[in-house]
Formats: C-alpha cells, sequence, structure tokens
C-alpha cells in the first residue's frame, strides 16, 4: 500500500495535493485496490461547485460502484478526460495519471480536518 505523505486523506477513501489555492483529488491506492478493477468513473462538469464531503461523482469497478466525495470545498477547474477511455489508471497509478479533479479551494481551514499519510494508513490498517 502506497500512502504518499505530501497528501491529506478523507474517511471516505479520497486524497487531495494541495498546491497555494489549487488541489488536485482523487482514489486511494487502499481504495482502488479493494475496489479492484476499476472500469468507469464518472465526472463532474469544469465550474461545478461541491462543499467538503459532498459527492462530486461515482466509480464503479466490477466488484461495485462507490460515490466519490470532494475533500474540500471548491470550484472544479478541471477533469482527468483520459479517465473515460483509461479509466484503469485508477488503479495502476492513483497518485499520478489517476488524479480524477482539479479545483480552487473555498475554505483552506477545511484541511485541518482531514488526515495525515500517518493518520490514514493507521485507519486503513484499523479497517483490514
Amino acid at each position: 500500500m502506497n500512502f504518499p505523505t505530501d497528501l491529506k486523506y478523507t474517511k471516505s477513501d479520497e486524497w487531495i495535493r494541495v498546491k497555494g489555492s489549487e488541489a488536485e483529488a482523487g482514489l486511494t491506492d487502499y481504495a482502488q485496490s479493494h475496489l479492484s478493477d476499476i472500469v468507469y468513473v464518472e465526472l463532474p462538469e469544469v465550474g461545478a461547485e461541491f462543499k467538503q464531503g459532498t459527492s462530486f461523482g461515482s466509480i464503479e469497478s466490477v466488484k461495485a460502484a462507490s460515490d466519490l466525495n470532494i475533500p474540500a470545498s471548491g470550484s472544479i477547474t478541471a477533469v482527468n478526460e483520459s479517465l473515460a477511455d483509461a479509466p484503469e489508471a485508477v488503479n495502476s497509478d492513483p497518485y499520478g495519471k489517476g488524479w480524477i479533479v482539479k479545483f480552487t479551494l473555498s475554505d483552506a481551514g477545511e484541511l485541518a480536518g482531514l488526515m495525515d499519510a500517518q493518520a490514514y494508513e493507521a485507519y486503513c490498517n484499523e479497517r483490514g
């Protein structure tokens, strides 16, 4: 399992990478490994605004479908359109080519409520 230390994590298994007021988010390595082979990613519209913890899309695998929740409030600035043809990038490179959305943060203070890599790894280990 991979837990990059430059990211923050949610209890619903999304990650966020922040650079200034811009953020990038996706599904964690832990989550993609439990979902198995990803076959479809539903992406939001660019410009859509979401509140922290609300669903911005969904992800489907050969096993299940799950909502994707935004790790922090913001406005979508880009979506990973390559996932339409290659959703398996979420499996093979969840923190790189498998990113799902980029967005402008509307409340950076929300990041304080997210887990760091060590806390997220412990959380994953508790769940098995």
